[in-house]
């Protein structure tokens, strides 16, 4: 189940985060696929990165700010997806549960998928913030990494 281990790292009772359900995309899209980049204040700072896909949103956290010119490369690892209303959420995860610390919208808009295999994922993204051609690319040397480029 896609967000199983999303639900099982989470004490709803405890935190504002969405438990969410999966929304098994249209045939064809009715819309274009959306995109979010949280800024998370966790045990250090970070930025989430999360595609609409196949009903949830695929995520990867980022250590560094998204890359905004071609010659920046960012590690981005795969991490458990998320439910779709997470797209909207931000606000303060409180302290012993997973992933305390703040969350803001860092940018959010449409994407294009261009490409998709098990290695490699191009996408156009129409935010406020970025705009244009990227790419993530799997990698060999961290587990679940990625480095996710502007191209």
């Amino acid at each position: 189940m896609p967000l199983e281990i999303y639900k099982n790292k989470r004490k709803f009772s405890e935190t504002p985060e969405p438990k969410g359900k999966i929304k098994l995309p249209r045939t064809p899209p009715a819309r274009k696929p959306i995109f979010v980049i949280h800024k998370h204040q966790a045990s250090h700072l970070h930025y989430d990165l999360r595609l609409e896909m196949s009903g949830v949103l695929r995520s990867w956290a980022v250590p560094k700010p998204p890359p905004t010119i071609k010659s920046e490369k960012r590690l981005a690892i795969h991490v458990e997806d998320h439910p779709l209303e997470y797209a909207k959420f931000k606000g303060t995860i409180p302290e012993g549960n997973y992933g305390a610390g703040k969350v803001e919208i860092w940018d959010n808009g449409t994407y294009m998928l261009k490409s998709k295999d098990e290695k490699k994922i191009e996408f156009e993204l129409n935010g406020k913030k970025l705009k244009g051609n990227y790419v993530l690319v799997k990698t060999g040397y961290v587990k679940n990494g990625w480095l996710w480029m502007k191209v």
